[in-house]
């Protein structure tokens, strides 16, 4: 298909999934994956494997709604055959081996609000953060569209912030065989 002269090429097509209920686990799955994979219903199924004999499954919400656990995450992506690693947030950036990382899934603290009230208290929740084209994407699903952060060290940056202000866990989606050797860590 060819472009009208002057035209600008276009972006390259990055999937994302906006925020609904309290499904950031599963938004953040999709999205690092690049592709539905997952609903609330798989979610939930999930849970009840990791929790069969549990009349109050302590993976999810309560209400139902979502808000999974980190435990939902992984069981998910070992499903595909995937690994995940927790980044130890003592270790500089320079260390992570991003070319080896398929995704990240961060676990970052959320404000809570009823309307325009804001309330003083503090939810968790998942972002997905990914390469597409060879450009690093804040894939949060509370944001309109992805927000470019750019190359290598885009991501870096954007991770530094995040770790700076407490609280944020990280967790590298990689395959099993980067998991095995590890080589998400650079040793040089």
């Amino acid at each position: 298909m060819s472009q009208a002269p002057g035209a600008q090429p276009s972006r390259p097509s990055v999937y994302h999934e906006r925020q609904r209920l309290e499904l950031c686990a599963v938004h953040a799955l999709n999205n690092v994956l690049q592709q539905q994979l997952f609903s609330q219903e798989a979610a939930d199924e999930i849970c009840k494997r990791l929790a069969p004999d549990s009349r109050l499954n302590p993976h999810r919400s309560l209400l139902g709604t979502g808000n999974y656990d980190v435990n939902v995450i992984m069981a998910a992506l070992q499903g595909l055959g995937l690994a995940t690693v927790w980044w130890d947030r003592r270790r500089p950036l320079s260390q992570l081996a991003l070319p080896q990382v398929l995704g990240l899934i961060l676990n970052l603290p959320s404000p809570m609000s009823l309307g325009l009230l804001s309330l003083p208290l503090r939810r968790r929740h998942w972002v997905a953060l990914r390469q597409v084209d060879g450009v690093y994407y804040n894939l949060d699903s509370k944001l309109r569209a992805p927000e470019a952060l750019g190359d290598e060290d885009g991501v870096r940056a954007f991770l530094a912030g995040a770790l700076a202000q407490g609280l944020c866990e990280v967790l590298l989606v990689v395959t099993k065989d980067v998991e095995e050797k590890g080589c998400w860590l650079r040793t040089d």
